[in-house]
C-alpha cells in the first residue's frame, strides 16, 4: 500500500490514545505463545490460512483474563474488531465478534489505529483498482459505487492510480499464494474500518473511530460533499447576475411601486393589487409566472390559471396529486396516515378515478414507502409529476389562448396614477410629534396670561376628532 504519514501532533498523550495503547497491550498479550490464544491453520474455501483462531475461543480468552460476564466480554470484542486490531475472515463486512465457529485474524501492528496513517481517498483508490484488476470488474456493490465516485472525482490523476494498481498486483503475484491471501484479507480489514460498506454501522464515514469524537455528522457532511459535483464560480456567478437582473424590476425596494410604495406613502393600493386571490392580477405579477414553473405554482392566481389550462386538455389530475402531496407535506401528524392512504386510492391505485401516469422505478419505491408513511413518502412520485409538468405543459400553458387571455387582462398601473396619488397623499404625523405639539401650546397658553378651561377643553376635544 501507498501509505503516506503524517505529524503526530500530540496525539499519544490523548486519553483516547493511552486507551488504545492499553488495547493494543492485551492484543499482544493474546498473541503470547504460553498464555495467549492457540492459533491453526484453517481451510478456507480452496486456500490455507495460517494463524487463524475461532470467535468463540476470542471470547473465552477475554472472559477468563478479563473476569467479565459474557456480554460485556462479547462487546469488547466487538470493539477490537471495530478499530482494526481483529478481523473476520469470512462475513468481512460486518464488524462484530460472533461467539461461534467464524475465523478471525489479528491484524499486523502496522495497520493499527496509533500508528496515524491517514486513509487518504488516493490509497483507497489503488486499493480499489487493483480488486477491480484480480477481480477482473467483478466488485461488491458498495466497492463499485466508491470505486465509480473517485474515478469521476480523480479523473484527472486516474492514469497514475491505475500504474500504481497494475505495480502493486504484479508484485504481488510474486509471493506465495497463503503470504498473498493473508495480505489481501489484512488490506481489505484496514479498509472495511477506514471506508465501511453502506450497510455498516458507519455509513459514509471515512475514518476510523478515534477520530469521530462522539459526533459523526460533520464527518459524513465531508466526505459526501468531496463527491459532491462543484460549479466553476464563473457560472455560479453568471446565475446570481441572471437571477438579479430578472427579478430587478419585480422588487419594491429596487424598483418603483405601481401604483404608489406603501412602505413610503399612506397608499395601501399596492397590496390590495397583490393579495393571494384577485379577481384579475397585475401585469407584473403575470409576467412572474413566465420566469419559471415554481413561480407559477407559488402563485395562488397564477396556479388557478394553470388549473384551467389543465382542464381544458383533460389533465387536471397531475396538478391535483401534487397539490395533494403538498397537502400531506405540510399538513398535520395526525391525519398523516389517512391522507397517504386517500391519495395512494385517488391517483396511484390500479384503476383510480384520477390516475396519474409514473414510471415502474418510482411506483415500486412509493408502495414500498407506504407499508411505514410519513411525510415524504411520495417526494419521489410528487417529483416525477413535477417534472413531467414543468417539461411538457408548461411550455404549451406559456403558448396557450389561456395564458395569453391572462396577460390582456392583467391590469397595468400607470405612471401618472402614481404622481396623482403622491399629490393627494396625506402624510401621517406620528404620535409623539403630536404630543410635543400639545404640550407646547399648553405652555404657551399658560404663558399668555388667564387661562379659560373651557376653550383649552374644546380645543383638545377637536385635536381628538381630528386625530380620530
Amino acid at each position: 500500500m501507498t501509505i503516506r504519514t503524517i505529524h503526530d501532533h500530540g496525539q499519544h498523550y490523548r486519553p483516547r490514545m493511552a486507551c488504545l495503547k492499553k488495547v493494543e497491550a492485551l492484543v499482544v498479550e493474546m498473541q503470547d505463545p504460553k498464555s495467549g490464544l492457540k492459533f491453526e491453520e484453517q481451510k478456507l474455501v480452496t486456500t490455507t490460512v495460517p494463524h487463524a483462531i475461532a470467535g468463540q475461543d476470542i471470547h473465552a480468552w477475554i472472559v477468563n483474563r478479563l473476569k467479565l460476564d459474557a456480554e460485556e466480554a462479547k462487546a469488547f470484542g466487538t470493539m477490537m474488531v471495530a478499530y482494526g486490531y481483529i478481523y473476520p475472515l469470512q462475513d468481512h463486512k460486518r464488524l462484530i465478534l460472533k461467539v461461534d465457529a467464524s475465523l478471525y485474524r489479528f491484524q499486523t501492528p502496522y495497520f493499527w489505529p496509533v500508528q496515524h496513517w491517514r486513509a487518504e481517498d488516493t490509497d483507497y483508490a489503488i486499493y480499489l483498482a487493483k480488486r477491480n484488476i484480480r477481480k477482473k470488474g467483478v466488485l461488491e456493490l458498495y466497492e463499485q459505487e466508491h470505486y465509480n465516485n473517485l474515478h469521476k472525482w480523480m479523473n484527472h490523476k486516474w492514469d497514475f492510480i491505475v500504474m500504481q494498481a497494475k505495480e502493486q498486483y504484479r508484485a504481488g503475484k510474486e509471493r506465495k499464494k497463503s503470504d498473498r491471501v493473508v495480505l489481501d484479507c489484512q488490506e481489505r480489514a484496514y479498509w472495511v474500518v477506514h471506508r465501511p460498506p453502506v450497510s455498516s454501522k458507519r455509513p459514509g464515514c471515512n475514518h476510523i473511530p478515534r477520530d469521530r469524537g462522539g459526533n459523526s455528522g460533520p464527518i459524513i457532511f465531508n466526505s459526501q460533499a468531496i463527491m459532491r459535483p462543484k460549479v466553476k464560480s464563473t457560472v455560479s456567478l453568471g446565475a446570481l447576475v441572471k437571477f438579479s437582473s430578472t427579478f430587478k424590476n419585480h422588487d419594491p425596494f429596487l424598483a418603483p411601486c405601481l401604483p404608489s410604495n406603501p412602505w413610503l406613502t399612506d397608499d395601501i393600493t399596492y397590496w390590495e393589487l397583490n393579495l393571494p386571490r384577485v379577481e384579475v392580477p397585475t401585469k407584473m405579477r403575470v409576467e412572474r409566472w413566465t420566469f419559471n414553473f415554481m413561480e407559477l405554482l407559488n402563485d395562488p392566481c397564477g396556479r388557478a390559471d394553470f388549473r384551467l389550462f389543465l382542464k381544458k386538455e383533460f389533465s387536471g389530475e397531475n396538478l391535483a396529486f401534487w397539490e395533494a402531496c403538498e397537502d400531506l407535506k405540510w399538513g398535520s401528524a395526525e391525519a398523516m396516515k389517512e391522507k397517504a392512504e386517500h391519495i395512494y386510492k385517488m391517483f396511484l391505485a390500479p384503476g383510480a378515478p384520477r390516475w396519474v401516469n409514473i414510471d415502474g422505478k418510482t411506483m415500486d419505491i412509493t408502495v414500498k414507502g407506504l407499508v411505514h408513511p410519513h411525510r415524504y413518502v411520495l417526494d419521489a412520485a410528487q417529483t416525477h409529476i413535477f417534472m413531467l409538468m414543468k417539461k411538457d405543459t408548461f411550455g404549451r400553458y406559456m403558448k396557450s389562448p389561456v395564458f395569453k387571455d391572462a396577460q390582456k387582462k392583467a391590469l397595468s398601473p400607470h405612471d401618472a396614477q402614481l404622481e396623482q396619488n403622491a399629490r393627494n397623499r396625506k402624510p401621517g404625523i406620528h404620535p409623539i410629534i403630536l404630543h410635543q405639539q400639545e404640550e407646547e401650546e399648553k405652555a404657551k397658553l399658560a404663558a399668555s396670561g388667564p387661562v379659560d378651561i373651557k376653550q383649552i377643553m374644546s380645543k383638545l376635544d377637536r385635536r381628538t376628532d381630528l386625530k380620530k
